[in-house]
């Protein structure tokens, strides 16, 4: 399935592959009615993407524990190409999802492209909201507490939802990971909480340039004692201005490190 996008030329609005083919209805029938799966989104730029091996891990992992069975790796580099192809496309946002549909003993992996994220870096704020994930460090679809928590910050004029423990411990972001700087080091919520990709590359990164960052226990009636704070995804870092009442100077020294950092995370063909 192939819809355009007027505004990207040569990119479609959306393309859909499932297994390398392009989909049919009897396909989006499986997301639609058996959506128990896992997916991993990536930024693709001129056909390399930061951090494949990550993402094809974390899908590897991920099918084995839901399903049972691995998910080849080569095989999803091989079935992203296809429908990179299948657009057109150079640039995309792309998704792979792996799914295990009734009755079947396979996984159907559906990969979707889209136009490339805008990168935005401006400020973000977040509202504090008393949930956590089940199985965090599974990324699937149709998380509804995410989803109905991060519609309610945007009600209350916030960009993202700050997911909370019962114990009031910060987890992440309805959508991202969080990270504070204390001065002297990053520091990431020792919680449970999906470890992203990008939050993966910057461990990794800030560690060989002498600099690695920590995990710690962040208490929601903590945070004011950090000097700044910002957030991660596929689509890039951001700072955070504000967490509730709680405001945090952007720290361009620090946002910088950060994109140093991000840049130099080597790049693998798809």
């Amino acid at each position: 399935m192939t819809t355009s996008a007027p505004d990207v030329p040569g990119v479609p609005d959306l393309h859909v592959e499932f297994d390398g083919h392009p989909a049919t209805a009897e396909d989006l029938r499986i997301p639609a009615f058996a959506g128990f799966g896992h997916f991993t989104a990536m930024q693709v730029r001129d056909r390399t993407v930061r951090g494949l091996p990550l993402h094809l891990d974390r899908l590897d992992a991920a099918n084995r524990e839901l399903f049972g069975a691995p998910l080849d790796g080569e095989r999803v580099r091989a079935l992203i190409g296809h429908a990179l192809d299948g657009a057109g496309a150079r640039d995309a946002s792309v998704r792979v999802h792996g799914f295990r549909p009734p009755g079947s003993a396979a996984t159907v992996t559906m990969v979707t492209v889209r136009e490339p994220a805008r990168p935005d870096a401006a400020p973000r704020s977040l509202m504090s909201v008393p949930f956590a994930r089940s199985v965090p460090h599974i990324k699937r679809p149709g998380e509804f507490g995410q989803i109905y928590y991060g519609e309610q910050a945007g009600r209350a004029g916030f960009d993202e939802a700050l997911l909370v423990s019962p114990a009031g411990m910060v987890t992440e972001g309805s959508v991202t990971n969080i990270g504070f700087w204390d001065g002297a080091s990053v520091v990431w919520p020792d919680a449970p909480a999906l470890t992203g990709i990008t939050m993966a590359l910057l461990e990794r990164g800030l560690a060989r340039t002498g600099r690695p960052s920590v995990r710690h226990g962040v208490t929601l009636d903590g945070v004011g004692a950090y000097r700044a704070a910002f957030v991660t995804n596929s689509q890039g870092i951001a700072p955070v201005h504000r967490i509730d009442d709680t405001a945090f100077a952007v720290d361009e020294d620090l946002m910088g490190l950060l994109a140093r950092v991000y840049d130099d995370a080597p790049r693998e063909t798809v």
